[in-house]
């Protein structure tokens, strides 16, 4: 029952959604990520690490760069099914398309001037 209620926790807080669905487009670095959202990056961090304890969200490095993706849903039968079903919910909400929209525009290498 405590990986249910932590997968559930995990999905309760909207940030934590968006980001989720921001996934489904691309692998995106804290950067990119705090950018789309608005929030400071210590927040996009301690988001994301709640993501990574649920399984939902996987973190590789690639050069400087830490990316975030989307699990493969092999560590919990709640998680796997909570991303296969978030795949399909939420995209005709005004606040997910318009993180649709925007996502395309946002380049780590613009944020950070390199």
């Amino acid at each position: 029952m405590k990986s249910f209620i932590r997968v559930m926790k995990a999905l309760s807080d909207p940030n934590r959604v968006k980001m989720m669905k921001m996934l489904q487009a691309r692998p995106l670095c804290v950067c990119e990520i705090k950018t789309a959202l608005g929030i400071a990056q210590s927040t996009a961090s301690k988001h994301l690490k709640i993501l990574e304890d649920a399984e939902l969200v996987r973190s590789f490095k690639d050069g400087l760069w830490v990316n975030y993706s989307l699990s493969d849903g092999s560590g919990s039968p709640y998680s796997a099914s909570m991303i296969g079903n978030l795949r399909h919910w939420l995209d005709d909400e005004s606040e997910i398309k318009e993180l649709t929209q925007i996502l395309p525009d946002i380049d780590r290498h613009a944020i950070v001037g390199k």
